[in-house]
């Protein structure tokens, strides 16, 4: 069975604030989806390839949805998790959880972006 995760979405509160925090995170530019005539929603898209299998997804700000409550936590792919982990406070987040390893399936970090969302960085290293 292929990987099920397909799309991902974090909502945020501070757009421009969640989109530095992840660009300089992932050293990658989001780029605007939503219509921007449409002040409703607010979405900038991680970089993708809709032709490779993977998942991809956004920042969502979208009114009266707040950001917080951990129920979900997106893990985001890296050579070396550490790499990232010196970029979290750097890029205005917390580290939650230092490289640590989980056995055969590799390492995570955890952290808390300038949302209040916590997310893993996942690597083999």
């Amino acid at each position: 069975m292929a990987n099920p995760i397909c799309w991902f979405e974090i909502y945020v509160d501070d757009m421009q604030r969640a989109k530095q925090f992840y660009q300089t995170l992932m050293n990658v530019e989001l780029s605007l989806l939503s219509d921007p005539k449409d002040t409703s929603m607010e979405m900038w898209a991680f970089p993708s390839d809709m032709g490779q299998y993977g998942a991809s997804g956004t920042l969502v700000k979208v009114q009266d949805i707040s950001a917080g409550g951990n129920s979900t936590i997106i893990y985001f792919s890296s050579s070396d998790c550490a790499i990232e982990a010196t970029r979290i406070e750097q890029a205005g987040g917390q580290i939650h959880q230092a490289k640590m390893s989980i056995g055969p399936h590799g390492f995570i970090v955890l952290g808390i972006d300038t949302e209040g969302n916590m997310f893993g960085i996942h690597s083999m290293q």
